[in-house]
């Protein structure tokens, strides 16, 4: 082996990454102690970006594509190394793979209930998991705020700081939302659009973005859902007065087929009670009442003229108009008497 080969092994003429994982962000290049020769070649895959760091400073950031490098695609790096006369002899670097593609179906939830008031059970607390999917927007800024001088950095190492935002901001959306709790199911579209927009505002400056976030499950308190359940049921049941007539016409029918229970008596007594209790208020509504006929006036006797019957103290006949004779008549019966006479001679009257 010659001098030139012992030279060459101490240089790096390729430098690449081939991600063989699924949960890599950041990796950084080994470099083995070696330093990067002039006109090396740099391969940047789909979904990568190539960061040249000197010194703990960022420098060139390299896109998809393939180069040689030279002063031409490495001004930062020429002017950190002051080349005065273009790159010509080996130099170190730290270079820093970035993984842009969607890490997909990160899991969330929260680990304690998130309280919420409620329009009409007040203050309850609820929980909620589902998914959601995120990506590298920014590398530089990932760079500087989250990675370090680690060798690799993974999608663990910042899912957690993403997890506690999501359920600050989900509560945030709850709130703000004013959707009643019995709504909630019918809205997680709405409330998952607007929880990752404000969990984007807060993880922006980390130089990371979410493409994707799901809500698939808001469980309400054990006691909200027994009252959801009642109002389902008190909607299948519809007419409460109808249904209550036929609960009592059902436990007079069961009670009927156990004379010999206690059980079935009560129950039976207690529905004969209500049913009686209903259709009395039933039937008072329908009989009222009536008020005491009218007793009919009293005849004087007959019109001579038309025989229609008049009434007592009447001067003409309410028929034919006939002028008619007053005469002396008992008040009683209507029977005329006779002048000066003391008793009527038919019913007995005293007359004045």
């Amino acid at each position: 082996m010659g001098i030139f080969d012992v030279v060459k092994g101490q240089l790096i003429d390729v430098i690449e990454w081939s991600d063989n994982t699924k949960d890599t962000i950041v990796h950084k290049y080994d470099m083995n102690g070696k330093e990067i020769m002039m006109g090396a070649q740099l391969t940047v895959r789909e979904s990568q970006v190539a960061i040249f760091v000197n010194e703990g400073q960022l420098a060139d950031i390299f896109r998809p594509g393939r180069y040689e490098l030279s002063t031409s695609n490495l001004p930062i790096m020429t002017a950190l190394k002051s080349w005065k006369y273009g790159f010509n002899s080996p130099f170190k670097s730290d270079v820093f793979f970035v993984n842009t593609r969607q890490f997909l179906d990160r899991k969330w939830g929260t680990a304690n209930p998130v309280m919420m008031r409620d329009s009409e059970f007040g203050v309850i607390r609820i929980r909620a998991f589902g998914s959601f999917a995120f990506h590298v927007t920014y590398p530089e800024t990932l760079l500087k705020e989250c990675f370090g001088t680690a060798s690799t950095y993974k999608v663990s190492d910042i899912e957690e700081q993403i997890k506690r935002q999501t359920v600050s901001s989900l509560s945030d959306a709850i709130a703000e939302s004013k959707i009643p709790a019995l709504d909630l199911a019918a809205n997680y579209d709405e409330l998952s659009q607007y929880a990752m927009a404000a969990i984007n505002q807060k993880v922006l400056h980390l130089g990371v973005q979410l493409t994707a976030f799901v809500i698939e499950n808001i469980s309400l308190p054990e006691e909200v859902e027994k009252a959801m359940d009642r109002r389902t049921s008190m909607g299948v049941v519809g007419d409460l007065n109808k249904y209550t007539q036929y609960q009592a016409a059902e436990a007079m029918r069961e009670s009927a087929n156990q004379p010999g229970s206690v059980a079935g008596t009560g129950i039976g007594m207690g529905a004969g009670v209500a049913m009686g209790q209903m259709f009395a208020n039933a039937m008072g509504a329908v009989q009222q009442p009536q008020a005491a006929p009218q007793a009919p006036a009293q005849s004087a006797g007959f019109c001579p003229e038309c025989g229609s019957p008049i009434l007592q103290g009447a001067k003409f006949c309410s028929n034919c108009g006939k002028k008619l004779q007053v005469a002396n008549v008992c008040p009683n019966c209507g029977e005329a008497i006779a002048p000066g006479a003391k008793f009527c001679m038919n019913c007995g009257e005293k007359l004045n």
